[in-house]
């Protein structure tokens, strides 16, 4: 699914990283896609493939996944340099493509919170954001998330367990099989991130490109960021998908539509991982939000 895909890498010296994208091809006006953590830009495919026809479609490896940079000093993975990564490769794309911004951003889980507070800051960067099953974390400094700093995050908790190293993909393949997060993943995404999800070591094992540490850090610095206020400042027409199986309630989600002037808040019948679960469907909520928003 990826031999026809350009492999490429936007270097951001202002914020001591380069970044990896994976382009799709397509024609039409620019659509960039970021993952959700722990995560990489190679299981868009499916959903990249369906808005190619529409879209010339690139996604971004962030910073510390597959084959982009994995800063290790202190305050790498606050999330504002999530924001401004996406940023940097916005404004790169638009250069080498001769366009002033990108038409489309379609962010999955903390790859949506990116997005958001890339158009926050940029306002005119993005024309239209779709944001699947977006994290908003506590607002800093409420009662939530005093509550979540005493108690710990159970995601970073998770992350730090996870198994970094195997013997091979095929080893990965067997093990993972069983387990339920991967259980109602479309196939084809499932042999994406086996191939792009692990990367080959010097001593024939395979690791996780993304590293439990680098997970782990990036979800114990949710709160650093006020991402409803964040959001209040996002003006395009922006779809919110939340997953009726996923981890956040609806009211979540209720409450971030309600600080965007021109979000459309919809449901998909999926868990968390929608666009690992049902690629299609992710890619026909786009497709519909983006022909009503310009009606």
């Amino acid at each position: 699914m990826l031999k026809k895909v350009r492999r490429g890498r936007i270097a951001l010296p202002e914020n001591g990283v380069e970044i990896a994208t994976l382009d799709f091809g397509g024609s039409g006006p620019l659509a960039l896609l970021h993952h959700a953590n722990g995560f990489c830009a190679a299981i868009w495919a499916p959903v990249a493939i369906a808005l190619s026809r529409h879209y010339r479609v690139i996604a971004m490896d962030a910073r510390g996944h597959g084959a982009s940079s994995k800063p290790m000093g202190e305050g790498a993975y606050e999330w504002g340099w999530f924001g401004r990564d996406a940023i940097g490769v916005a404004d790169a794309l638009c250069r080498e493509h001769g366009v002033s911004s990108v038409a489309l951003g379609v962010g999955h889980s903390f790859g949506g919170t990116a997005l958001v507070t890339a158009a926050a800051e940029r306002p005119a960067l993005f024309d239209r954001l779709a944001l699947i099953d977006m994290i908003v974390p506590p607002r800093p400094g409420s009662e939530l998330d005093a509550l979540r700093r005493a108690q710990g995050n159970p995601f970073a908790e998770g992350a730090r367990r996870r198994r970094a190293v195997w013997p091979s993909r095929d080893a990965a393949r067997e093990k993972w099989a069983g387990k339920e997060l991967f259980t109602d993943w479309d196939p084809r995404v499932f042999e994406l991130y086996l191939a792009e999800g692990l990367r080959d070591r010097p001593d024939g094992q395979v690791e996780l490109a993304c590293p439990p540490e680098i997970e782990a850090a990036i979800f114990d610095a949710s709160t650093s960021l006020d991402v409803l206020e964040l959001a209040s400042r996002v003006r395009v027409p922006a779809l919110i998908l939340w997953a009726r199986a996923g981890n956040f309630p609806y009211t979540h989600f209720e409450t971030l539509a309600a600080q965007m002037p021109a979000a459309e808040l919809r449901v998909a019948d999926a868990g968390h991982l929608v666009p690992m679960e049902n690629p299609e469907l992710v890619a026909r909520e786009v497709l519909r939000f983006v022909q009503r928003s310009i009606r």
